[in-house]
């Protein structure tokens, strides 16, 4: 690790688990934050983006792998394969539920697909120079993804608002299991490409890249879904709509958003400086889904011992 980087802040870090949760949709509504689709949508692009980019995450770090010569960085990387595994899978399950409410998603997530399987998939490349190349390209795009979903991972956790306002129970145990995962493993992308390149100029490039492409993502799915929402008419979405969201504490305030850009561009950013493993852990043991994810785990064991 560089010498102009701090050290990791160590009692941020713990061992990381993947917990195989399921939720049950039946009762979620389309505008599981009532009386606001723009919020529930903005946050349901989630869904749209995730499945894939997690998939994504999981195939590019099986290949990195093999590069990784520190042990306990091993495990912080295996451990966060098995947790985005399982986010992909989860909100894979929302889009059926979806889909029955009168929202087809498959149009946005066809193109989502094309964007990690071909754009950013693998290429064949020669053996050698340019396949690193490559290979380290996306590792940093992931790293800088990650600094955004760690961000959204601790607001989410702190979104008082949405339970004031009645948000459906489930659909937030969903987002704050996930969320407070990306704080459990916020470190561990950043560190793996410390460790395998760590290249100032590929860091910044790569998160110009990454936030470009989450911003448009996002913009295009929050107007894909209200202009598709079967019960409004003439659904819009804009900017000034997520800014007055983010001012009523319904979705992520900009400023705070646009506060997270030079902290990931300082030389002495390390993601343990930001957000809380022990808020994290602490809504783990409560989270529902995590719960009856462990109580089965741990039957699945007796049985087998």
């Amino acid at each position: 690790m560089s010498n102009n980087l701090p050290r990791p802040v160590e009692s941020e870090r713990v061992p990381l688990k993947a917990r195989k949760v399921s939720f049950s949709w039946e009762d979620t509504p389309l505008h599981w934050v009532p009386g606001d689709p723009f919020a529930g949508h903005t946050i349901n692009v989630l869904h749209l983006l995730l499945p894939a980019g997690e998939r994504w995450f999981v195939h590019v770090y099986r290949q990195v792998l093999p590069l990784v010569r520190d042990e306990r960085l091993r495990a912080d990387v295996i451990g966060f394969i098995g947790q985005e595994a399982i986010h992909s899978q989860a909100h894979d399950e929302v889009l059926p539920h979806l889909r029955k409410l009168g929202l087809d998603p498959t149009p946005y997530t066809a193109q989502v697909d094309w964007l990690f399987e071909k754009l950013l998939g693998d290429r064949r490349l020669p053996p050698g120079r340019v396949r690193r190349w490559w290979l380290m390209e996306r590792v940093a795009i992931i790293a800088a993804i990650e600094h955004y979903t760690a961000f959204l991972g601790d607001w989410i956790l702190n979104a008082g608002e949405l339970d004031r306002r009645g948000a459906d129970p489930t659909m937030l145990d969903l987002l704050r299991w996930h969320g407070a995962e990306e704080v459990e493993h916020r470190s561990v992308a950043f560190e793996l490409f410390l460790h395998v390149d760590g290249g100032y100029r590929r860091r910044a490039r790569t998160w110009a890249i990454a936030f470009a492409a989450l911003l448009f993502l996002w913009q295009r799915g929050a107007r894909f879904f209200m202009a598709n929402d079967p019960t409004l008419t003439g659904g819009q979405a804009s900017f000034r709509d997520f800014y007055v969201r983010g001012r009523r504490g319904t979705l992520p305030a900009t400023g705070a958003l646009l506060r997270s850009v030079p902290r990931y561009l300082g030389r002495a950013y390390h993601p343990s400086q930001q957000g809380s493993t022990t808020q994290a852990v602490a809504y783990l043991a409560s989270s529902p889904a995590a719960r009856a994810a462990d109580a089965a785990a741990a039957g699945a064991d007796r049985e087998s011992a």
